[in-house]
């Protein structure tokens, strides 16, 4: 197509962090629910929406906690009962058009089994971080494109921002954790998404939309 758009095939965002059954299935749920309010379940079905483990716990399900926090959503039954963990390749990697880590040993594993996905890796913080401090004032409209031309402006983007420390950038580590922890890694990924999903899928501003005002969890 004249316009550079990818005929057919969808957009692939893919979560990573360690054991996948706390932070990264968290943002993976949360992710394909906003896009499906924003878009609708036909705009949805243009973004492929995973998760995956560096140090996988295959097979699991996610941690009873992470799930509750899925709860102010509504997603803490059925939507979090059909994820279980997946240990990241090389493939998954090659395959993804954004991959967004929970700390930068994430964002790292993923470029060393697929050297090629360094353009499109970063962490799901530092990817809000480096957009919100963007020129985004000419993304296309399509949320295709717009996805595709976010995933650029970031790559070229990342370099010319003034430093951010490698903790300012992580998603802190809930695992073993009590509520609170686990709640703080939730409110953390909340606001990235939110501001991913903001940004991908921008509300007109006569909306009447439910979803005009995303939730985000309290740190």
């Amino acid at each position: 197509m004249s316009n550079g758009r990818r005929e057919g095939r969808a957009f692939h965002i893919l979560f990573v962090c360690t054991g996948n059954v706390c932070r990264s299935p968290f943002a993976e749920i949360l992710t394909r629910h906003l896009l499906a309010e924003r878009l609708g379940e036909g705009g949805a079905a243009e973004f492929t929406v995973r998760s995956a483990g560096t140090l996988a716990v295959i097979g699991a399900g996610i941690d009873d906690l992470t799930r509750a926090e899925l709860a102010p959503w509504g997603l803490d039954g059925a939507a979090a009962d059909g994820v279980v963990a997946h240990q990241l390749d090389a493939r998954a990697a090659r395959s993804a058009d954004l991959i967004l880590t929970a700390a930068r040993r994430h964002r790292s594993l993923v470029v060393e089994l697929a050297p090629t996905a360094l353009p499109k890796t970063f962490c799901v913080r530092e990817f809000a971080r480096i957009l919100g401090g963007a020129d985004t004032g000419e993304l296309p409209n399509d949320p295709i494109e717009r996805a595709e031309a976010m995933v650029r402006l970031a790559g070229r983007t990342r370099g010319l921002l003034s430093y951010a420390s490698e903790e300012s950038d992580a998603v802190i580590d809930p695992i073993g954790g009590p509520p609170a922890l686990h709640h703080r890694a939730a409110g953390q990924i909340t606001d990235a998404v939110v501001d991913l999903i903001e940004l991908l899928a921008p509300l007109d501003s006569k909306s009447t939309s439910p979803h005009s005002k995303i939730t985000r969890s309290s740190d």
